[in-house]
């Protein structure tokens, strides 16, 4: 466990100044310590790469940049305040040394009738304002002297000092911002309500952009729309971070010949080691690197292990027999019935989800360890300067080691033991996302100075 409070630490423009002095390691499994040249050094003890851990998590500033929510667990009677069954709470944040989250202002993309009506970007930007309202009530009503919301990346820096946890905002389909009247000036409120991160698509094609779901389901817009790239501009003007996690690809190569500022792929992994259209391909992480951005490797089971190709094809029959479409996600069925569905249409999925489990077996759960084997391929791709971590906590993240914010020491133990110096993990944790968030303000303040 983290202590509550801490001495005070380095302004974050030095910090960076400093870390950035720090290479990758050429070789991952490399000793730490050596001896002389010419000598092999000791292996450390279990206790011995616990204790240095240990020292580690308590000093570097641990930031994951995906956490999802449920507004109904930002209540008086219930509350993060409280040791709820979700997997990031304050209690569990302190248990694990987890210091800072952004939480998500999620709105899952609409394909009805009315999606790309007046009525259906009401009902979107409703919903979006409820997450707005409910995160910020933790932080001055709720929770306020155990957690601090951050607008800055100094900010974080200070509000960690205090000994707080700081919560930050990113928005997960920027569907709620509407059509050509509302689109453009709602960046600058979703701004000024916090948001500090944004992603144009989700799961299904925005009036924004594609989806990488496009793959399956054809595209859209082949990358950005039109209103898209007018957002982009916009999200540069006043400091909103560009977030492609789940864009398509040509959405965000796209992207990148336009923004002035660095972007992040807020939680994705690496495509080379699964193949999963959410994730990052070797030349989407060369273009990040050449944009000066990050991506936050993400804890999530199937990102970082894929079914097989019997299973997947298994799985597209399942959608196409019960006309599903790709917005609608198997994994969600299993916990809740998605809006429309019947619980009768809801048991024949279930029937049907057991059948390919037991004709095609899903693939043992991804680890700690797989984790990290995602971010060393990154780390070694792009340099340790371009590399970072996320959970997708309460939005299907979670894996072996690492089920909920309780555990996250884990991944700083499995960095430990693969030969990550301190300062490299301080890099991994948060020094990389809040250089790119400091980037993107000071990009804000010299296009305001323009104008």
């Amino acid at each position: 466990m983290k202590p509550t409070h801490r001495p005070s630490l380095l302004p974050l423009a030095l910090v960076v100044a400093l870390t950035a002095a720090f290479q990758a390691p050429t070789a991952l499994a490399t000793q730490t310590h050596k001896t002389t040249a010419n000598a092999v050094a000791k292996p450390m003890s279990e206790e011995q790469y616990v204790a240095k851990a240990k020292g580690i998590h308590q000093r570097v500033i641990t930031l994951d940049t995906h956490n999802d929510i449920d507004v109904n667990n930002f209540g008086f009677s219930r509350n993060y305040s409280q040791e709820l069954e979700n997997q990031v709470n304050l209690p569990k944040m302190i248990k694990g040394g987890l210091d800072a989250s952004f939480f998500i202002v999620y709105t899952n993309q609409a394909t009805d009738a009315e999606a790309f009506t007046a009525v259906g970007y009401k009902r979107a930007y409703d919903t979006a304002i409820n997450s707005f309202e409910a995160i910020h009530r933790m932080t001055t009503v709720l929770a306020p002297n155990l957690i601090e919301f951050a607008r800055t990346a100094d900010d974080v820096v200070k509000i960690h000092a205090k000994g707080k946890k700081v919560a930050l905002i990113g928005v997960e389909n920027a569907y709620p911002l509407g059509d050509e009247k509302t689109a453009v000036k709602r960046v600058k409120e979703f701004y000024d309500r916090g948001a500090r991160y944004m992603s144009l698509a989700h799961q299904g094609h925005s009036q924004l952009s594609d989806s990488n779901t496009g793959e399956v389901i054809g595209w859209k817009w082949n990358g950005l729309s039109p209103l898209g790239k007018q957002v982009i501009v916009e999200m540069n003007r006043v400091g909103i971070m560009v977030d492609i996690s789940h864009p398509s690809k040509e959405s965000m190569m796209q992207s990148l010949q336009i923004t002035k500022a660095p972007i992040i792929a807020s939680h994705s992994a690496v495509r080379a080691l699964a193949d999963a259209s959410r994730n990052l391909d070797d030349e989407q992480l060369l273009a990040l690197k050449a944009n000066n951005g990050v991506v936050q490797i993400v804890a999530f089971n199937t990102y970082l292990k894929t079914d097989s190709a019997d299973r997947r094809a298994a799985f597209a029959a399942l959608r196409t027999e019960f006309k599903l479409g790709e917005t609608v996600s198997l994994v969600g069925v299993r916990r809740t019935t998605p809006a429309g569905m019947s619980e009768e249409l809801r048991e024949q999925i279930f029937k049907r989800l057991d059948e390919i489990d037991a004709k095609y077996p899903a693939p043992t759960r991804a680890t700690v360890k797989d984790l990290v084997n995602h971010i060393d391929y990154a780390v070694k791709k792009i340099g340790i300067d371009h590399v970072g971590i996320s959970s997708d906590f309460d939005g299907g993240g979670g894996i072996d080691g690492w089920n909920d914010a309780s555990e996250t020491f884990n991944v700083t133990l499995e960095l430990v033991r693969r030969g990550y110096t301190e300062e490299q993990i301080a890099k991994l944790w948060s020094g990389n996302l809040l250089r790119v968030m400091a980037d993107v303000e000071k990009v804000a303040k010299q296009l305001q100075a323009k104008k």
